[in-house]
């Protein structure tokens, strides 16, 4: 898999790799108030130092337990972690967990391991948590999603480097193509962007959706992939920010984001999204590591 960033059109065009949609200025003025002019010297300075935190936790209402859940004989939450140490872009990697099953099997297979509290809302404010109880500095933190076991080193290192090389963003993340068959499933969630590739809207439902009521096989609708990374100033402000209606209604985390201002900068690549969502999942997920001769 890989990703590469077009300067024109044309150069887009004769590439056969993934190519990356361009995005991202940092607004909401309004939600950094009289810091607003300190806030945005931050994305001035460099990134280099670069962590990964895979948040996980035991309770679920669709998959309870699901990153114990063995894939071929190793737990999805190592399988994930694996996967992410292949990374050339990460400095470090740790799991944060609000249950001791989870953080027991992570050190046991070597995994660094941050305990967190269960208040947390979601992934982004858990890895917030896990951040500062680092007690290091990184310029960026990479929210790894523990539901994907082949997750492509690649994308982590795509949304990385598309976050240092904007240094006017705060945010990065990743789509790709969306089949047919997954437009109206509520657990792939979608994506559109502008023009200039800024996200516009992330919704569970179909995006765009047309007059017929019917997903339209010529369009290119676009999949958003879970990973994400955040400028590691703009993520400590991130659980400043009430919800929001939107964020609510869809229980999608990166609409808070839009909804106070903030633009996303948005890479497409080559990937197909092989997330486990429900127990059914894993058998898929079995069966395409074992025609891949994945062990």
């Amino acid at each position: 898999m890989a990703i590469c960033s077009p300067s024109s059109e044309s150069s887009s065009a004769t590439s056969g790799r993934a190519w990356i949609v361009h995005a991202l200025v940092a607004g909401a003025a309004v939600a950094v108030g009289a810091h607003a002019a300190a806030y945005f010297k931050w994305f001035r300075k460099g990134r280099s130092r670069v962590v990964g935190i895979i948040p996980a936790r035991f309770a679920s209402s669709r998959f309870e337990g699901k990153p114990l859940v063995h894939i071929l004989g190793k737990p999805m939450i190592q399988r994930t972690w694996e996967r992410a140490k292949l990374a050339s872009t990460l400095d470090h990697i740790v799991v944060a967990t609000d249950d001791e099953r989870i953080a027991e099997c992570c050190r046991g297979f070597g995994a660094d391991v941050i305990m967190t509290s269960e208040s947390c809302r979601n992934g982004t404010e858990r890895c917030n948590e896990a951040l500062l109880k680092l007690g290091k500095h990184y310029d960026i933190v990479v929210n790894i999603q523990g539901d994907e076991p082949l997750l492509e080193p690649d994308i982590i290192d795509g949304i990385v480097r598309a976050l240092q090389g904007a240094p006017d963003a705060v945010f990065s993340t990743a789509v790709t193509s969306l089949k047919p068959e997954d437009g109206l499933d509520p657990n792939r969630v979608k994506c559109v962007v502008d023009n200039h590739g800024y996200a516009i809207y992330f919704s569970r439902g179909l995006i765009p959706f047309n007059k017929s009521g019917k997903v339209n096989p010529q369009f290119p609708y676009l999949l958003h992939l879970g990973i994400q990374s955040f400028d590691s100033k703009f993520l400590r402000i991130y659980p400043q920010l009430p919800p929001t209606p939107l964020q609510l209604e869809e229980d999608l985390e990166q609409l808070k984001v839009l909804e106070n201002g903030y633009k996303m900068k948005v890479i497409k690549v080559d990937h197909d999204a092989h997330g486990v969502d429900t127990p059914e999942d894993v058998e898929k997920i079995e069966a395409l590591m074992r025609e891949r001769s994945i062990s």
